[in-house]
């Protein structure tokens, strides 16, 4: 749990550094997220007239619910002190569950910035989750559970083989984090517009550290989704429950490989591509839908795929 909300910001960080750089310019310190949730922290929260209880309460339960989500996926080892719970299933309910909490602190105040940030964040949520879903259906068919570490144990084994379907679920599920995420082209974080922003416009009415806790939950869920991507499709370096400290170090070590690359990869993939329109959002999603639902279809048809 520290691991993964000790190297959310730094990850963050990373990802601006390299589209900076991509871009010829200098870019922030890789220590800027910390030196911003310092100072959202000592900021006093300013609270609209108008916000109820649940106005005040969303960021805690947004947060945890994210920290929780980030922490059951296996970084660097298997059966960790949480394993048990680690289901794909469970953190699918935690992720949404932040994102209705977040959806009705945007209503909550009544301005209208917030109320269309919260419908496009459940618009694209209609759509995302059943994509979600149907990868998660063709995980468990290929590896015969939902548990986070049974089937990184299968991924390593000679038994997976090349499948087609693993690579349709695979390119559904970067669609459906980069959807979630808000990052370019659905969203862009580094702007307020305000006739395309998603989820800024949601967080707009925060601030102190209501708005630290919104800040550093969105940089988990980033992080969460990197880290899933390489549990599932890439869980080399995973060590075994019971492996020694030198062996963890060897996890740790090819973790933060793995965040490095996908850093690298999404930073390259948001300096090469432009934003869409908010109207076109649903056929980006249709597409992974489309996708996941092959990748099911194809492993039913045929076992070997």
């Amino acid at each position: 749990m520290l691991l993964v909300l000790l190297l959310a910001p730094l990850f963050t960080a990373f990802v601006r550094k390299v589209k900076a750089r991509l871009l010829r310019r200098q870019g922030l310190s890789l220590i800027q997220p910390y030196r911003d949730l310092v100072r959202l922290m000592r900021k006093e929260v300013v609270l609209a007239e108008s916000a109820s209880w649940l106005f005040r309460i969303v960021p805690y339960l947004i947060f945890a619910a994210t920290w929780v989500a980030a922490s059951l996926v296996p970084t660097f080892r298997t059966g960790l002190l949480f394993s048990w719970s680690a289901d794909l299933i469970a953190i699918i309910a935690l992720i949404g569950s932040g994102r209705f909490f977040l959806a009705l602190a945007g209503m909550d105040v009544g301005t209208s910035f917030g109320g269309i940030g919260s419908s496009r964040e459940v618009m694209i949520a209609s759509l995302a989750e059943p994509a979600m879903i149907m990868i998660v259906f063709t995980l468990a068919l290929i590896a015969g559970s939902t548990q986070l570490s049974t089937i990184a144990a299968f991924m390593t084994s000679p038994a997976v083989g090349l499948r087609v379907s693993l690579g349709l679920a695979l390119i559904a599920l970067v669609m459906v984090a980069i959807a979630e995420n808000g990052r370019i082209p659905i969203d862009n974080p580094a702007t307020h517009l305000e006739l395309t922003m998603v989820h800024e416009a949601m967080v707009l009415e925060y601030s102190g550290r209501h708005l630290a806790l919104i800040e550093l939950s969105t940089w988990l869920k980033l992080i969460l989704y990197v880290s899933l991507i390489g549990c599932l499709f890439a869980p080399w370096g995973i060590e075994s429950a019971g492996a020694a400290l030198p062996t963890l170090a060897v996890g740790v070590a090819a973790y933060v490989g793995k965040l490095a690359i996908g850093g690298f990869l999404l930073a390259l993939f948001e300096t090469s591509i432009a934003k869409m329109r908010v109207f076109r959002v649903p056929e980006f999603l249709g597409a992974a839908l489309m996708l996941g639902l092959l990748a099911t279809l194809l492993r039913f048809v045929s076992g070997s795929f």
